[in-house]
C-alpha cells in the first residue's frame, strides 16, 4: 500500500499551464512562494513578457521557476513542455493547466472554425496535457484542470464554451480511477465568472449586472478565491478525487 502523500509544497515541481497572468499567474507565484518549483507556461510570443515577470518575481523567493512556451492544442508540443519539466526539476508532481477560451454567442451563429478552435483549447489541449502529466507524474501527484461553473448552468450562449469543457469531467473521472494504487489525485476547479480581463471581453454590462447578481455578495468570483482552493488540493485536500469543485459563490449548483 502506497503511503499518504507528503502535503508540503516546498520543492514540488509544478507545471501550469496558461501561467502568464491571471488566475494561472497567481496560483505560479503563490506555489513559488511556497518553495514549490514551477514551470510557467505561457502560449505566444505576445505573453511572453507577462511570463517572464512571474518567473522572475517567483525566483526572487524560495520558489524556482523557468518559463516554457508552447501550443498545447499539439500533443507533441505538450510533450516536449513536460520532458523539459522533468528535465530542469528532475520530477513532475503536480500538473495544473488554467489554459482556455470562451466564446458567447448563439449556437445558430456559431462557425465551423470557431467550434474547432474551442475544442482544441478546452478539450483536446485538457486531454493531452491529462495524459502526458499523468505518464511522467510521481506517486501522491496531483492532476488539476480548471473548468467552468456554467458547466451546471442552464443557460444560451455558452453552447460551445461549456459544450467544450463538458467532457473534461469525464476525462478526470476516469483518469483518476485508472491512477488508483498511486495516491495521485486529479480533480476539476469549477469558477464562476471570473473577474480578469478573460471574462470582460464577451461581456456587456447589462449581462456582468446578472452575473454578478447571481453570486452570493453581488460580485464576480476574484482569482483569490479560487487559488487556495488550488492549495487545498495540492496539499491537505488530497484524499478527494474524481470530483468537479464549483468554487462560485453559489453562482450554480450541483
Amino acid at each position: 500500500m502506497v503511503n499518504a502523500p507528503d502535503k508540503t509544497l516546498s520543492g514540488k515541481a509544478v507545471f501550469v499551464g496558461g501561467a502568464s497572468r491571471n488566475l494561472g499567474g497567481l496560483i505560479s507565484t503563490t506555489l513559488g512562494a511556497e518553495g514549490a518549483k514551477v514551470a510557467v507556461h505561457y502560449n505566444s510570443d505576445s505573453s511572453r513578457a507577462k511570463a517572464e515577470g512571474v518567473v522572475a518575481q517567483i525566483n526572487a523567493g524560495p520558489g524556482e521557476a523557468f518559463a516554457v512556451q508552447a501550443d498545447l492544442t499539439k500533443p507533441t508540443e505538450v510533450q516536449r513542455v513536460l520532458d523539459e519539466v522533468v528535465d530542469r526539476f528532475g520530477k513532475l508532481d503536480c500538473s495544473i493547466n488554467t489554459a482556455g477560451v470562451v466564446l458567447k454567442k448563439p449556437l445558430t451563429e456559431i462557425t465551423e472554425d470557431e467550434y474547432d478552435r474551442m475544442f482544441a483549447v478546452n478539450c483536446k489541449a485538457a486531454f493531452f496535457v491529462m495524459r502526458e502529466a499523468a505518464r511522467r507524474i510521481e506517486d501522491g501527484g496531483k492532476i488539476i484542470t480548471i473548468v467552468t461553473s456554467l458547466l451546471a448552468a442552464y443557460t444560451g450562449l455558452y453552447s460551445c464554451y461549456a459544450g467544450s469543457k463538458a467532457p473534461v469531467e469525464h476525462f478526470t473521472r476516469a483518469l483518476s480511477k485508472e491512477l488508483f494504487g498511486r495516491n495521485i489525485s486529479v480533480n476539476n476547479i469549477a469558477p464562476g465568472p471570473m473577474d480578469t480581463s478573460f471574462f470582460y471581453p464577451a461581456e456587456d454590462d447589462d449581462s456582468i449586472a446578472y452575473h454578478k447578481s447571481s453570486a452570493m455578495n453581488g460580485d464576480l468570483t476574484k482569482i483569490d478565491d479560487i487559488v487556495p482552493w488550488v492549495c487545498h488540493l495540492l496539499t491537505d485536500g488530497w484524499w478527494a478525487n474524481g470530483q468537479t469543485l464549483f468554487i462560485n459563490g453559489g453562482y450554480t449548483t450541483r
